[in-house]
């Protein structure tokens, strides 16, 4: 069985912080690229962060414009997880947070806006920012 569940969103005030996890059974994380999107309502989906494999690549992160200096990425091969540690979270952060594990490009670094190209995705986790 192949599966991705993420966890930890909630609801936080802005210029808080929250860290999303996101475990896989099934596979192991460290030789696929696993990203972060995620999707507002009435938007479309977008690529947030990505991480490269650390099996058969380089294991660099990547992020949007939008959340570079708040957003980390990082994967803890060990616990078979990947994390996304969100600070200085504001409004436009309000959304659907899924991970998706890429089978075919260990280097996300030319994919992380192209949602099709994942092939295993995690259910989502609401993350809300509101006073």
């Amino acid at each position: 069985q192949v599966l991705l569940v993420e966890s930890g969103g909630g609801l936080v005030q802005p210029g808080g912080s929250l860290r999303l996890s996101c475990a896989a059974s099934g596979f192991g994380l460290d030789y696929y690229a696993i990203a972060w999107f995620r999707q507002a309502l009435g938007t479309e989906r977008e690529g947030v962060s990505c991480v490269s494999s650390t099996g058969n690549s380089d294991g660099r992160t990547y992020y949007a414009d939008s959340v570079k200096g708040r957003f980390t990425i990082s994967r803890d091969n060990a616990k078979n997880t990947v994390y996304l540690q969100m600070d200085s979270l504001n409004h436009e952060d309000t959304a659907v947070y899924y991970c998706a594990a890429d089978a075919e490009h260990y280097d996300c670094s030319g994919y992380l806006s192209v949602p099709s190209e994942y092939d295993y995705w995690g259910q989502g986790t609401q993350v809300t920012v509101s006073s």
